[in-house]
């Protein structure tokens, strides 16, 4: 019973970040006839605004929504770009804020280009150590090169995992130096819904770090691998 509760702590704690994300964006997706535009069409008016005329507004696949800063790009999932709701607005908001990280070169920006490609690369390795062992096996016959190997494996997705939580000062940037204060001083919404603002935008910015934490789990498939190797 102790093994069981810790195991569904263990899972809270990993898989509540990202369930608490994706109840706050639902919850505030119901559709408000009297916004006056979509969040694409805020995100068209702020990056004129701000003078962002080479920076492209496109549709992403749907909970894709980022800015790509090779394409110089900001992509929004057609719920977001066509829908009128609080949810939409603020996503808008948020990846207009990226792109004003980029294109003004301010330092934050500088994380992603730092530490979002280690972790991608970590991530691929990881899963290739991982799914190389029963390859490995089968053909070094090396006592504990296996778990070593399994090891490894596991030690660079766990490290990919903390270099995706490096980027969260640029998220927290993008979400309440930017995103807020543009739409509060430019009276985008009403004030009353300023706290369901704040809540999304938080949402936002913790998004990279929930999903790191849910990669975590991706680990435990391979105990199976690992048991089966002893």
């Amino acid at each position: 019973m102790i093994y069981l509760a810790f195991a569904v702590i263990l899972i809270m704690l990993i898989l509540g970040p990202q369930w608490w994300v994706r109840y706050v964006l639902n919850k505030h997706s119901n559709v408000m006839h009297a916004m006056p535009g979509t969040g694409g069409e805020l995100a068209t008016h702020l990056l004129e605004k701000f003078e962002l005329s080479n920076v492209k507004l496109e549709a992403a696949e749907p909970g894709a929504d980022h800015y790509d800063p090779q394409s110089n790009t900001v992509r929004l999932s057609p719920e977001y770009l066509n829908g009128k709701s609080l949810t939409a607005i603020a996503v808008a908001a948020h990846e207009v804020g990226h792109a004003i990280q980029f294109n003004r070169n301010e330092p934050v920006s500088f994380l992603r280009k730092r530490y979002l490609g280690h972790a991608h690369r970590l991530q691929k390795w990881g899963i290739f150590c991982l799914m190389a062992l029963p390859i490995i096996g089968a053909i070094v016959k090396i006592p504990h090169f296996i778990g070593v190997m399994a090891i490894i494996g596991l030690l660079t997705m766990l490290t990919s995992v903390f270099i995706y939580a490096a980027i969260l000062p640029e998220e927290w940037d993008a979400s309440f130096n930017k995103a807020l204060p543009i739409l509060k001083k430019g009276e985008y919404v009403p004030d009353e819904y300023l706290p369901a603002i704040r809540q999304i935008l938080k949402a936002c910015a913790l998004t990279y770090v929930a999903a790191a934490l849910a990669d975590i789990l991706r680990l435990w498939r391979w105990v199976s691998i690992l048991k089966y190797l002893r």
